[in-house]
């Protein structure tokens, strides 16, 4: 961990996040930024207004993919409440506590998830989480570090250590680019546009990330029908 940390200080990150994994014993670490960090602001516990900035490995990504398609789960409620949330066992996890995620979380190899949430005082930040492909509870030693891990982030992303710029392009830019578009063709606020892209994934059990990228493509039209429901249609030929 001591060496991330100073591969962090080095502005080597995320390039070499991979040494915070293996400090904490996970097969992947990520990060998002809550859209609101303003004390007291709820909003910052929203799926909605994070942004994943990186990810480690395709096992994180695979997870922040549910995570933002569902809206739903521990880096949310981490964000909302500022505690760590620690599912040694998803499996374990009841149903009702993240009704739309679980159910999907048992289609990846992810068992446990430990998410940490990036903070300064009042102020919520983001959130950093730790996924492993087994499960069982992190050690002592490990919460430890993912803590110290995500102070430094903290003051990482508010410049305290060579203010550091955040990447120009988000993990999920793509994702309210598509947003945008659907916006404008369905005649719906951005949210709404959001929230259908969203759906439109979760039924079509794709990643939302792909289905925007189909969207942006033109490979892919959403549409509101009488009852509805989004079907996909050819592209446009505009």
């Amino acid at each position: 961990m001591a060496e991330a940390l100073v591969s962090l200080r080095r502005g080597e990150w995320p390039q070499r996040a991979h040494l915070a994994a293996v400090a904490l014993g996970v097969d992947g670490v990520s990060t998002a930024l809550a859209g609101d960090t303003s004390p007291g602001k709820t909003p910052a516990g929203s799926r909605e207004a994070a942004e994943v900035l990186w990810c480690s490995g395709p096992l994180s990504r695979a997870f922040e993919d549910l995570q933002y398609t569902v809206g739903e789960g521990p880096a949310a409620d981490a964000i909302r409440t500022g505690h760590a949330v620690l599912a040694p066992d998803l499996r374990r996890v009841r149903a009702d506590r993240w009704p739309a995620l679980v159910p999907e979380a048992e289609r990846l190899p992810v068992r446990a998830v430990f998410c940490f949430p990036i903070a300064l005082g009042a102020i919520r930040i983001g959130v950093l989480t730790a996924v492993r492909a087994t499960a069982g509870a992190l050690g002592t030693e490990q919460t430890g570090d993912a803590l110290v891990l995500a102070d430094a982030l903290a003051a990482r992303y508010l410049g305290d250590e060579g203010g550091a710029e955040l990447p120009g392009t988000l993990y999920s830019a793509v994702v309210h680019q598509a947003a945008g578009m659907a916006s404008v063709q369905l005649g719906l606020p951005l949210a709404d546009a959001l929230l259908r892209l969203r759906a439109h994934a979760f039924r079509s059990g794709r990643p939302i990330r792909v289905v925007a990228h189909d969207v942006v493509a033109r490979r892919l039209r959403l549409e509101v029908n009488g009852d509805g429901t989004l079907p996909s249609t050819a592209a446009d030929k505009d």
